[in-house]
């Protein structure tokens, strides 16, 4: 059967495991933006513990991913919780990253400024260094997002949802019958998928942040 042939007959399936894939690794990102962030908010100004939690996330990613997944195994068993478990300590370094870095870029003059006007902490916080920042924290998170497409796939080894399994199940069958169109859909996919989410980053840059920082 040719890969025309085998899209043709197979669509249906494909798409609805690209659903899948795009549905773990946003949540993943998701939760990976909430504790990213606001462990960035919580540590910046203090370098000490930003370089300590640096050093703990960063370090997730020396980690190979199948032994990572192997390794959540006995704690979560097989299927989307490992999954979505392990993206989660995949992407929140770049997250945490880039929020740290974007909040320090902000000049002190201009929160010298919010404060001056009567803005607390937190206000200063929300409304002035946050929004200034976003360009940067959005970068993290676009960064994230692009990475966990790629080891989503590598969570069919557990079991879990997404394009992985045509790519595992492709490369166990090597040589028999669509072996090579299930390897070659699933990797096409995944490229495809990141993609996607590149450009729909974009487009939220474009839409969430202010025109005179863009």
């Amino acid at each position: 059967m040719s890969f025309s042939e085998y899209l043709a007959d197979r669509w249906p399936t494909i798409a609805q495991m690209t659903a899948e894939h795009a549905q773990v690794v946003l949540i993943a990102v998701a939760i990976a933006a909430v504790l990213g962030i606001g462990l960035g908010i919580a540590v910046e100004g203090r370098p000490r513990a930003s370089r300590l939690a640096l050093g703990v996330t960063g370090t997730m990613l020396t980690v190979p991913s199948l032994a990572l997944f192997g390794l959540l195994i006995p704690l979560f068993g097989l299927g989307l919780t490992p999954t979505i478990t392990a993206l989660v300590l995949y992407a929140v370094f770049p997250i945490l990253r880039n929020t740290i870095t974007g909040l320090e870029s902000v000049p002190s003059a201009v929160e010298e400024a919010a404060r001056g006007m009567g803005l607390g902490r937190a206000r200063v916080m929300l409304r002035v260094r946050l929004p200034l920042a976003w360009p940067v924290v959005l970068t993290g998170v676009r960064v994230s997002t692009i990475m966990t497409v790629a080891i989503a796939a590598i969570a069919a080894a557990v079991a879990g949802p997404g394009l992985g399994e045509l790519i595992f199940g492709g490369l166990a069958r090597i040589g028999g019958a669509n072996a090579l169109n299930d390897t070659l859909a699933g990797t096409l996919g995944v490229a495809l998928l990141a993609l996607a989410l590149d450009l729909l980053f974009l487009v939220l840059f474009r839409l969430t942040t202010s025109r005179g920082i863009r």
